[in-house]
């Protein structure tokens, strides 16, 4: 791919806007954002740190039965990158004020007639 096709700034504006507002929806337990922002498909993956979820349907499920407290967390060595005009990768660690271990979450983002969705997700936590 030519590498003016790579993170293009109205792209990655926009991919950047749809990773936020999941962030926030994340933190706040925001579930019909969290689960607008998901792909509404049987082929979509969240692999989490103790979970593996197939389809739409076990990542709703799997937001429905989680704790709502304690989700707060810091981003830090956040990238977004952008391919093109409908497909990107965002990567990110995270820390909780609680506890001393590196959470990384990877999401690949797809632009769909609907909007910006998350097709795989994976989330793991590792020790400092």
């Amino acid at each position: 791919m030519k590498s003016e096709f790579i993170d293009r700034p109205a792209i990655l504006a926009q991919v950047n806007e749809a990773f936020y507002r999941y962030e926030k929806a994340l933190i706040n337990n925001d579930i019909p954002v969290l689960d607008e922002l998901f792909w509404h498909d049987d082929r979509t993956i969240r692999f989490g740190a103790g979970e593996s979820l197939f389809g739409i349907d076990a990542i709703r499920e799997f937001r429905q039965q989680r704790p709502s407290k304690g989700l707060g967390r810091t981003l830090e060595n956040t990238v977004i990158t952008t391919f093109g005009e409908d497909m990107a990768v965002a990567s990110t660690e995270f820390y909780r004020e609680d506890n001393s271990r590196i959470g990384r979450q990877m999401q690949t983002w797809v632009k769909l007639p609907c909007g910006w969705r998350i097709v795989a997700a994976h989330v793991s936590v590792i020790s400092e």
